[in-house]
């Protein structure tokens, strides 16, 4: 299959939840289990969330398609807490295409568009030594350790990864 990465738009949504659904199952069921990733799944991920995100005037939606299926998505916005930083906060390929160089193709087009911006940094729960790894190979290291991933209360640990963008 052929993907190409484009912008996501409001008629995505679905898909995109479909979408966030399994790859979360597939990366954090091991983790946190089946229960606890549903409920990340409704509070992270509702349409309205996603809708947010789309619409966001300092953020930028991606989608892998090959005009049948969505085979993966980035989401990235600038971070309003450090001065020319870009959050990635989102990268997940479907769990059938991982491997197939799709989050490495979302997330080149991702870091040309923040121009201004001299880092990138996202957070990835520590348990996940494969996305970890990933990171890393993309030029990203740690900065620092977090004990609440994805919002107080959380319980779930993260690392802290950033990647200069200076270089592009």
């Amino acid at each position: 299959m052929v993907f190409f990465v484009r912008t996501a738009a409001e008629g995505d949504v679905e898909q995109i939840r479909a979408l966030l659904a399994a790859t979360f199952h597939a990366s954090y069921d091991p983790f946190y289990g089946p229960e606890k990733v549903t409920q990340l799944i409704g509070s992270w991920h509702s349409p309205a969330a996603i809708r947010a995100r789309i619409v966001r005037k300092d953020g930028e939606f991606l989608l892998a398609d090959d005009g049948r299926e969505l085979g993966g998505l980035g989401y990235a916005a600038m971070y309003p807490k450090m001065e020319k930083t870009v959050m990635l906060h989102q990268l997940y390929v479907r769990p059938s295409c991982q491997g197939d160089g799709i989050g490495r193709d979302i997330f080149a087009e991702l870091e040309t568009c923040f121009p201004y911006a001299e880092v990138m940094r996202t957070e990835v729960a520590l348990q996940n030594l494969r996305a970890i790894s990933f990171y890393e190979r993309l030029g990203f290291s740690e900065v620092d350790r977090m004990e609440e991933w994805g919002g107080p209360n959380s319980g779930l640990p993260a690392v802290v990864l950033e990647k200069s963008l200076r270089s592009l």
